[in-house]
Order: C-alpha cells, then structure tokens, then sequence
C-alpha cells in the first residue's frame, strides 16, 4: 500500500473508468475511513456505489465521466464553512481511495436531481467525486511554480514551509485554477488566501491537507 506522500505524488484527476466493479472488501475499508471523516469533520459523505445517471449530462459523457461506475456525494451541515471542510475531508478521502488503488475526479458539474444520496433538509450537496478503476492514472497538469503562490521570497522560507508549498501545488482545484497564496506569519503561523474563482473554497480546503500532508504541521 503506497503511503500518504506516495498517494499525493501518484494521484491525478482519471476521467475514463474501466466497468469493473469495486469489490466488497475494498468498499468496506473506504466506507470506514469516510465514517471516520464524517465523525471528524462534521459531514455526510456518502459512498454510491452506482453512480447511476448522476454523469449523464453531455458535458460528462463528452469528458468521459459517464464511465465512472461509483460516486461519493460531498454533503453536510450547511454554514460558512461547509466548502472548506468538504475540500479537506474530500481530499483525504481521495488520497486514501488512491492508496487502495482506485482513481477519482472532482467533479463540479453533474446531475444534482439523479445522486441517490440522503440529504437533511439543513444540509447542502456541494460537490461530487468520481470514483473507480481507470482505464490509465491520469497525466501531470501545468502548475504554477512556489514563487507565484507565496508572499515573500522563497529562500527566506524554511524548509517544512517551502515542502508543503510544493506538496499543495499538486492539489486538484477546479478548471486548474490554482487560486490561492501562502503566507507565512512570525515564522510559524501559515494563512491560506482564497483568491476566489470556481468552487474556490473547496479548492483551498484541498490545498490546506496536502499542505499539512507535505509540512508535517496543521494548520
């Protein structure tokens, strides 16, 4: 099983799924750690192990995401900071689903009407992730470089701050936006800064774990 630092390196956004199935033994194990998130985080992610018509726009089938045999519905309480925890939960949730062999896509457009998930009246679907086998592990994107996402010179920064910089530049964020600083307060305090754009908030909920993830530190 590759580590959490593996998994972050390996993981790419998979768009095309083979129609296999996730076998039970597998499921089981993502179900317990998405409980785990849940409890931790205050959420309601919900594994669907069919992903049924929740793909089906034309814009889906055009990408290749109405291959994807299974989804996870992103919901919970709805508050300020709903975006932002579903990002961080998410990611984890991706990660691990990368360390059990399976790939996944964030996925902003969907059918809402045709996801089969449980939702309160008090909660909010706000995101879905594809998940499956892939027919490949998806490619590297273009990213921005550390320099352009942290305030203040690089070589002034140390080097947990300046790792988990690199590690939060191989995040998702939708459309590959990438819109977000770093900054660094009194030499240990980090802020993240949403510059906005698509989806954004859960963007920078993503950003933050692999940032922890690269750092060795909450924040």
């Amino acid at each position: 099983m590759l580590s959490i630092e593996e998994a972050v390196k390996a993981r790419h956004s998979v768009r095309v799924y083979q129609k296999k199935s996730i076998p039970e033994d597998v499921i089981k194990q993502l179900n317990e750690f998405i409980e785990e998130c849940n409890r931790e985080g205050n959420l309601h992610f919900q594994f669907l192990e069919d992903a049924g018509n929740t793909f089906n726009r034309l814009l889906n089938k055009a990408m290749g995401l109405g291959s994807a045999p299974s989804v996870i519905a992103c919901i919970g309480e709805d508050d300020p900071t709903l975006d932002s925890r579903i990002g961080y939960y998410g990611e984890k949730i991706v990660i691990f689903a990368q360390q059990l062999g399976l790939n996944t896509c964030w996925a902003g457009t969907y059918n809402k009407k045709n996801v089969k998930a449980a939702i309160a009246d008090n909660e909010r679907l706000a995101i879905v992730i594809a998940i499956g086998y892939g027919e490949n592990q998806g490619r590297v994107r273009k990213s921005k470089s550390v320099a352009q996402v942290i305030q203040g010179e690089e070589k002034d920064m140390p080097d947990w701050f300046i790792k988990g910089v690199e590690t939060a530049l191989l995040a998702p964020t939708a459309i590959n936006q990438q819109k977000f600083m770093f900054v660094l307060k009194d030499g240990e305090k980090v802020e993240i800064i949403d510059k906005g754009g698509v989806l954004s908030q859960i963007d920078c909920g993503i950003v933050k774990y692999h940032f922890e993830v690269g750092s060795g530190r909450k924040i």
